[in-house]
């Protein structure tokens, strides 16, 4: 009898034992630092810096290295998964952000994974059409833990922004400047840049989405002209009727119809199709159809812009010299261009009435070959619509 109670001591001690040994098997191996700069913070620190350059890869490697060295390492698993997404893999994104917050122990810790699930949700923003929402409630729980943080702050503002918030998201980045912590230098860029397409308001949802763009294309001038100014509506207003009163034969009238140009081919099944077709129309120059092509997708320059600007203007106000009105000077007033230069005259129209601004005014600079950003577009045209009364 006491040799089956000692049997039965050993067995349930030999299980306790065996179990012991299995978890800690099961535990994952972590290494040892090769040196003073390989400790898990250290990267952390470059596999953010990665992150917020695009460097997705990178930045996957970085955090994988923090977690061989603490395998609990809370923020390592939720930078990850925010990486990931950036990836496109949503299904390994969930896992890595279940395990951050399941090894979340510290305030810092439980911030740093609310801001990253902004961000996340940020990026899902042609998928969910709660996005928005759920981002206001993880900045909310964020800030209920660190009413300062300035991370919080600066990518809620990224969130109004993506969502054409745009006073939210300036008041949202004035308060990262308040805070004077970190994010200061993109979030004067970004404060800045809400400031100027607030006032030049956007009144359309192409309007809006090209206010974000760095480089408008053909296509989205043609968007700006025909939905921001209402080009057809004004044209047919200030353009006297004319009347033919002349007998047309039905044939030849039939016929020229049939021999009307095709649109460019590269319009046909674009999202602004529409609008390529009204300033096609309306014979805007330099936003002409050439060899049968409109090339959409081309970068439109400064001095282009300038062009098409003053030759709307010519048609609404019916006064041609705004063209030719900066010739009898012949000493250029800026340093990059010569007054025999075709977007010259226009240019300097432009910006005497304030309408455009130099690159460089201490040094005279115009920049006529840089390409205009949706903002410095959308800014022209409201400009424009107030010094000519056009409404």
């Amino acid at each position: 009898m006491g040799s089956l109670k000692t049997n039965r001591v050993f067995l349930i001690a030999s299980l306790f034992v065996l179990a012991i040994v299995l978890v800690c098997s099961c535990a994952p191996k972590t290494r040892t630092a090769v040196g003073d700069m390989d400790t898990p913070k250290h990267h952390l620190n470059a596999a953010m810096k990665s992150l917020d350059q695009g460097q997705y890869a990178a930045a996957v490697r970085e955090f994988d290295l923090a977690i061989s060295l603490d395998y609990k390492f809370s923020q390592a698993y939720t930078g990850k998964g925010l990486a990931m997404a950036f990836l496109n893999d949503m299904k390994s994104a969930d896992e890595l952000f279940s395990k951050g917050w399941k090894y979340a122990d510290t305030d810092e810790d439980k911030v740093f994974y609310h801001v990253a699930k902004v961000r996340y949700y940020t990026l899902l923003k042609k998928q969910d059409s709660k996005w928005l929402k759920r981002a206001q409630g993880e900045f909310e729980d964020a800030v209920k833990l660190q009413p300062k943080s300035a991370a919080a702050h600066y990518f809620m503002g990224k969130a109004y922004k993506n969502a054409y918030e745009f006073e939210t998201a300036r008041d949202m980045f004035k308060k990262v400047l308040d805070l004077n912590d970190s994010y200061l230098k993109d979030s004067d860029e970004e404060w800045r840049l809400m400031d100027k397409i607030q006032r030049a308001m956007p009144g359309t949802e192409n309007g809006k989405r090209i206010a974000l763009v760095e480089s408008i294309t053909r296509a989205d001038a043609a968007a700006l002209f025909m939905e921001e100014m209402k080009l057809d509506v004004l044209y047919k207003k200030r353009t006297p009727p004319s009347f033919k009163t002349d007998f047309v034969d039905p044939e030849k009238a039939a016929a020229r119809k049939s021999g009307q140009p095709q649109l460019p081919s590269d319009i046909l099944d674009h999202p602004l199709r529409a609008d390529m077709e009204g300033v096609l129309k309306l014979g805007i120059p330099g936003l002409e159809a050439v060899g049968g092509k409109f090339y959409p997708d081309d970068k439109i320059r400064k001095g282009e812009y300038a062009m098409m600007v003053v030759d709307v203007l010519m048609k609404i106000t019916g006064d041609s010299s705004l063209a030719t009105r900066n010739f009898e000077d012949k000493t250029s007033k800026f340093s990059d261009m010569r007054t025999d230069q075709a977007f010259y005259s226009a240019a300097l129209l432009l910006v005497t009435k304030g309408i455009m601004e130099m690159k460089d005014p201490m040094r005279d600079e115009f920049a006529p070959l840089d390409t205009v950003a949706g903002a410095d577009a959308l800014l022209v045209i409201r400009k424009m619509k107030d010094e000519y009364k056009i409404y």
